[in-house]
């Protein structure tokens, strides 16, 4: 292997790390807003099931109001691009298991990337060893 193929060679490993930590934060993100839809989902259900309860609303810099909560059976969901509609409780459940279900699947094609990048950096640390023992050996003849 040439030294210019092997410059090429650190430069590809180089990008695949690079491609490897995205996907990683990535899935990081994905599980955040995971946690968030299902801890959002819970909430509905408990205002449900409480129609008047106490609770603090965070209003920045880790200071909170107390206040109360009376629930009407409506709750308002952002869902994107600044647009926000009102929805009963259960259709605002509906469309956050929705957004679960489409985060789970974006989540699986995260992994699948993952690992075949995985792969492809463990194929250049193979191919990266092959040429550092052909360098050590020496040349008989």
């Amino acid at each position: 292997m040439s030294e210019e193929q092997a410059q090429q060679l650190m430069q590809q490993m180089q990008m695949l790390e690079t491609y490897f930590s995205d996907l990683s934060q990535r899935e990081g993100t994905f599980l955040s807003v995971l946690k968030e839809a299902t801890a959002a989902i819970e909430s509905i259900k408990s205002l449900s099931n409480k129609p008047e309860s106490d609770t603090l609303i965070p209003i920045g810099m880790g200071t909170y109001v107390p206040t109360k909560v009376s629930s009407n059976n409506k709750i308002v969901l952002n869902i994107g691009a600044g647009v926000a509609v009102e929805k009963d409780f259960a259709s605002a459940i509906n469309y956050l298991e929705a957004r679960i279900k489409e985060i789970e699947v974006a989540l699986q094609d995260n992994a699948a990337k993952k690992q075949e990048a995985a792969a492809q950096l463990e194929q250049g640390k193979a191919q990266i060893n092959q040429m550092m023992q052909a360098v050590s050996q020496p040349k008989s003849g």
